[in-house]
């Protein structure tokens, strides 16, 4: 199978020729002619497989061939400055046989350079929610003739707040139009929105939810939380030559990992929300060139950074939302190449990665570092234990009166919210002989007297 069987026009196929993509992805297979139909789409698939192309290429055939005024036929809206930028400029690749305007509107840079844009005429609008809704406010872009709407990574938005944005911007787009919705996961609020956005649309997945390329090996080192930097640097050295991505929690923490990786004598940069969107574009710009070896970053970048054969993602604490894990070693992998995605885990992130492992399915393989002892192990069978507690199991208690306790007290309430069954009496702790306790009864406090 190629581009030209599933219907794309010859100037499509000859920019997909100049790219050197000649064959179809399986997202691309299955949505590209759905969408050259006209149909809306609830599409799913994992990160790195060529999603951007699967609606883009339709979109540019379908505009390609009508009239065009001043006002947008076509939005398409991302989560992140990244991603939309990495979108747009992947849509200007595949329109270049094509007389097409394109503008791309975020956060964190001017708002007149692109109201200026908008007002001189533009056919598709790749854009970030919050801007877009600014410039609407400003009457600089009217939604009104918008023939296909799409919104990626559409679980992603969602999460970070965007549903009353995005349902506002509904609302200002025809009715009558064709909507794509691209997720990689598909939970009860996407399917809500689905239900406002889409009519009768073909559901996609191709890949179940939450996995992973195939083509990416992850490794867990156990460590100790303050021989984290340490053994970052120790594997940073090893392979002093890759490029590599370290993820880390907090924008500060991302901040003074770049110094102290600098310092070393690596080259880093750190990329996050409080970076001013030139400075982000520039560090990225230079970690793709290989001026920076290393790119510390927040949970922005776990989507929409889009870097060839990027070798190796490196967790340094792992995130607090285990689905995000997926779009982090994302990163790596992608477009058939092999990638490697490690994560230095100490004894506080363990039940992290219990649910990182949970939607893995796949065993992790888990080891320590010669010269770096971990104070917690991993034990078999996937099961992370404390090293103090080593050889317990907690069981759950099944369903039904739980037995009486052996003081014959009352149990606490219960997980499910059931009311603790009543106790036979006697001495509470502190009561009994030689005590020196007071028994409480009707509801009296420890000291004997009631509540006021």
């Amino acid at each position: 199978m190629n581009f030209e069987t599933l219907g794309l026009a010859p100037a499509l196929c000859r920019a997909l020729d100049g790219l050197g993509f000649t064959t179809p992805t399986p997202i691309q297979a299955q949505a590209i002619p759905a969408a050259l139909e006209g149909r809306d789409l609830l599409a799913g698939a994992q990160t790195g497989t060529g999603k951007t192309a699967a609606f883009g290429l339709p979109l540019l055939q379908k505009l390609s061939g009508g009239e065009r005024g001043r006002n947008p036929r076509a939005l398409i809206l991302a989560p992140t400055r990244e991603l939309a930028q990495q979108v747009h400029d992947n849509l200007r690749d595949y329109a270049r046989h094509l007389s097409l305007r394109m503008a791309v509107v975020y956060g964190g840079v001017s708002l007149v350079n692109q109201a200026n844009t908008l007002r001189r005429g533009v056919d598709i609008i790749v854009a970030c929610p919050g801007r877009l809704i600014d410039h609407m406010q400003q009457r600089n872009v009217d939604l009104r003739e918008v023939q296909v709407l799409v919104l990626d990574e559409a679980d992603r938005m969602l999460d970070i707040g965007f549903l009353p944005a995005i349902r506002r911007i509904l609302a200002m787009v025809p009715k009558q139009r064709q909507t794509m919705l691209f997720s990689a996961t598909f939970d009860k609020a996407i399917r809500e929105i689905a239900r406002e956005a889409l009519r009768e649309p073909q559901e996609i997945q191709v890949t179940p939810p939450n996995a992973v390329a195939a083509m990416v090996t992850h490794r867990v080192h156990p460590v100790r939380d303050t021989q984290k930097r340490e053994v970052l640097l120790k594997l940073l050295s090893t392979h002093y030559q890759d490029q590599t991505l370290v993820f880390a929690k907090t924008k500060h923490g991302s901040d003074r990992l770049a110094k102290q990786i600098t310092a070393a004598g690596i080259r880093a940069e750190a990329i996050h929300g409080n970076k001013s969107q030139n400075a982000r574009l520039r560090a990225l710009a230079d970690f793709k060139s290989g001026a920076v070896r290393v790119l510390v970053a927040t949970d922005i970048a776990a989507r929409g950074l889009d870097i060839p054969a990027l070798p190796r993602v490196i967790n340094f604490e792992l995130p607090m939302v285990p689905e995000d894990y997926v779009h982090r070693i994302g990163r790596t992998g992608r477009a058939g190449c092999t990638g490697e995605a490690i994560s230095l885990v100490a004894k506080d992130e363990a039940k992290l990665l219990r649910q990182v492992q949970r939607i893995l399915k796949d065993p992790l393989d888990v080891h320590g570092l010669d010269g770096f002892p971990p104070d917690w192990s991993y034990r078999e069978g996937n099961d992370i234990n404390d090293d103090s507690t080593a050889g317990q199991q907690r069981t759950r208690r099944p369903d039904g009166p739980r037995p009486p306790r052996r003081d014959g007290h009352a149990h606490g309430p219960r997980r499910d919210g059931g009311r603790p069954q009543a106790h036979a009496g006697g001495p509470r702790r502190g009561g009994g002989n030689g005590g020196g306790g007071q028994q409480r009864q009707g509801g009296q406090r420890r000291d004997g007297t009631r509540p006021a």
